[in-house]
């Protein structure tokens, strides 16, 4: 079911159960666009995204560190992404963290913006490029000025959160293009993890014990 053959008046009010299955039926129909757009490409009309899934996770296995940086909740499942990939072994970074470096040639900025137009992520992104810096994006705007400027972009077909008509999600604001950049994060950590051929004993020293 699409957030489209859903009516609001459809829905038992306040039905937890309810709102578990219509988060679920989004995020499943956002995952199926994406692998559908990986495997084919958009139209003719579109930029090619065919591949862009294993892209993505090769711009970041071959930084030499990863800065992740998202807005508001965009952010906080970024920062989900970033602890794993530490948990990989990787040298990551969260932009605004008061021990983070600046950024360098051979750098991936992590990003995530479902307008793809966040004022301080697109100067970031400007900053990244500027210094010889790559920048991998997510968003929901594949012609927006975050995407312009990434080398790999995965375009989530999501409400940003300043889209309240309820046509590409029935979920408040940014909902389903938050809960989808956890997911791409968890899969690329994921794949990056079985490329290395560790195991999970050899991950797990590297979670914190100063909790």
């Amino acid at each position: 079911m699409t957030p489209t053959d859903r009516n609001p008046s459809d829905d038992d009010q306040g039905s937890v159960a309810t709102a578990l299955e219509l988060v679920a039926d989004e995020v499943d129909a956002a995952v199926s666009a994406v692998l559908d757009a990986d495997a084919e490409g958009d139209d003719a009309s579109s930029p090619d995204t065919s591949g862009q899934l294993d892209a993505f996770a090769d711009l970041i296995d071959d930084a030499e560190r990863v800065f992740v940086h998202g807005a508001g909740r965009s952010g906080l499942a970024l920062r989900m992404t970033a602890m794993r990939l530490m948990h990989l072994g990787l040298e990551v970074h969260v932009v605004g963290e008061v021990t983070t470096p600046a950024i360098a040639e051979g750098d991936v900025l992590l990003t995530a913006s479902g307008s793809g137009t966040t004022s301080g992520i697109v100067a970031a992104a400007r900053t990244a490029v500027d210094s010889g810096a790559r920048v991998a994006a997510i968003t929901t705007a594949a012609g927006s000025p975050l995407a312009e400027l990434a080398e790999a972009v995965l375009v989530v077909p999501a409400a940003d959160k300043q889209d309240r008509s309820g046509a590409a999600s029935a979920q408040y604001a940014g909902g389903l293009f938050e809960q989808t950049v956890v997911l791409l994060g968890d899969a690329v950590f994921h794949a990056l993890w079985k490329r290395s051929g560790a195991d999970a004993d050899e991950l797990w020293p590297r979670h914190a014990n100063l909790e």
